[in-house]
């Protein structure tokens, strides 16, 4: 029987070390930990995704250096009476759908979606118009204005970290995004689409027959030259996704925060959970802190609880997903990016035609 419980201390350097290091290769890998060949790096790092301990590596994009306008996510908190199949069907109407998840609650249904958006006040239209045709019953609509910063488990941490070091001084990274400063080619753009979002690498040879199986004849040297100049000019980020223990052992929350005080509320997200063995991703969301955990489950027990005695918190929302994946399906439509004008560089949306294909697929379901 595979071993799920626990992991020995080699495997934990092995983790910490290639969640601090994506680039890492199987070689460095070896004189940074006590592992002696590549080949058993090669098969720990195979064991932990079989376990869905580690996926990646994946490219985050930073928005701000990717076009001349502003793009957003947005993250979305939906309650509905229809069916799941039926709000998603609607939901993916609105095409720069990046991801989608269920939301545990005992007297409603609920939902979670992030959108790549060029305009939040025209998807809070699309939703206002789902919401008076039934299809959904309510929504909010937070813009993420910064980066999220993304923390992997301490594994020799405390699986359920003490929330009394919240008001700690700290000193909180810089979350803000670039600024667009190099032209972006149509290989550029469809090299990116291919690379980003979900849990799963894609190799750039694979790319490449994808890219020819839509009759595209980029070559091979071409996707690589993309590759090296979004790395190099820091469009894209390489990222492991490292969780403390195999994905059916977890937890997996959104906790959305508010104080008096951006500088509080910095300081909260950044020790929240501080040095404990618990995956951890956080940012702003308007006026909100936003902290994303997958973590023991012994740790949400008594969360809200313990922040109620946190008194300069004014508010905060907890969104327990019900299942970490197939909970959060990645849409997988490289959707986000076609709209990209090559010529402008600026991406905008047609929120026009989204609003057309759901007042036909009512019309049609009248």
């Amino acid at each position: 029987m595979a071993r799920k419980h626990d992991l020995t201390d080699n495997e934990k350097e092995l983790l910490t070390v290639l969640g601090r290091n994506p680039e890492m290769s199987m070689k460095e890998l070896v004189s940074q930990t006590k592992y002696r060949w590549t080949s058993s790096i090669v098969k720990k790092i195979k064991w932990f995704r079989d376990q869905d301990i580690l996926a990646g590596p994946v490219c985050i994009v930073d928005c701000g250096k990717l076009c001349r306008n502003v793009i957003r996510r947005l993250f979305c908190i939906i309650e509905f009476d229809q069916s799941y199949e039926t709000v998603t069907e609607y939901l993916s109407l609105i095409e720069p759908l990046i991801s989608i998840y269920l939301v545990l609650s005992s007297h409603r249904k609920v939902l979670g979606a992030v959108f790549f958006s060029s305009d939040p006040e025209q998807v809070t239209a699309l939703l206002q118009l789902l919401k008076d045709n039934n299809i959904i019953t309510d929504f909010l609509v937070r813009v993420q204005h910064h980066k999220k910063i993304f923390e992997n488990p301490n594994f020799f941490g405390d699986p359920v970290p003490s929330l009394d070091g919240l008001l700690n001084s700290c000193e909180f990274p810089d979350t803000s995004y670039g600024s667009h400063t190099v032209e972006w080619s149509e290989c550029d753009i469809r090299t990116l689409s291919h690379l980003q979002g979900g849990y799963k690498s894609i190799k750039l040879i694979e790319i490449l027959k994808k890219e020819r199986k839509l009759k595209r004849t980029w070559t091979y040297e071409q996707i690589k030259y993309s590759y090296q100049k979004m790395t190099e000019n820091k469009l894209i980020r390489k990222l492991y996704y490292i969780v403390p223990y195999s994905l059916d052992m977890c937890a997996d929350f959104y906790l959305f925060i508010k104080t008096d005080s951006e500088d509080l509320t910095s300081t909260i997200l950044y020790n929240f959970a501080r040095g404990g063995r618990v995956y951890k991703e956080y940012s702003f969301c308007d006026d909100w802190g936003l902290v994303g955990c997958v973590c023991h489950p012994h740790f949400v027990i008594d969360l809200m609880h313990k922040l109620d005695h946190v008194d300069v918190i004014t508010e905060k929302e907890l969104y327990h997903l019900r299942s970490f994946p197939p909970g959060i399906q990645y849409m997988g439509r490289h959707a986000e990016f076609t709209y990209f004008d090559i010529e402008t560089q600026t991406l905008q949306y047609p929120y026009h035609i989204f609003r057309e294909k759901i007042k036909e697929k009512l019309e049609s379901e009248m």
